[in-house]
């Protein structure tokens, strides 16, 4: 994934320890947070919940991405419990398509995420 990613120019961190996600996530304030669920130490969902409960990354889009079927549905189930909240949250199931994963991508980075008109 990552090197399809810097294929298209973007500029990629890799964070393997889900523990510190999210003060690295709140040091760095990236773009975009591309999270798997099945991080080991802490679920994604924590990771994410952590996010959107803090005012400094609650903005931050993020790709959900999984292959664990249940995980996926609890976290469709968490978005869709409190959409406002969770404004800018994609969840992508594995295995994806490539482009569909690249126009998630660039929809997530080139779109602001508070679209209030």
């Amino acid at each position: 994934m990552r090197r399809v990613l810097e294929d298209e120019q973007y500029q990629v961190d890799i964070h393997q320890n889900g523990l510190d996600a999210f003060a690295t996530v709140k040091a760095t304030l990236p773009d975009l947070l591309i999270l798997d669920l099945v991080l080991g130490n802490i679920s994604g969902k924590e990771v994410l919940k952590q996010l959107k409960a803090d005012p400094v990354t609650a903005e931050i889009p993020v790709i959900v991405y999984t292959a664990a079927v249940l995980e996926a549905e609890e976290v469709s189930r968490l978005i869709a419990s409190d959409s406002a909240y969770y404004q800018g949250v994609s969840l992508m199931h594995k295995p994806f398509e490539l482009q569909d994963f690249l126009d998630m991508v660039a929809q997530a980075v080139n779109e602001p995420v508070n679209q209030d008109v």
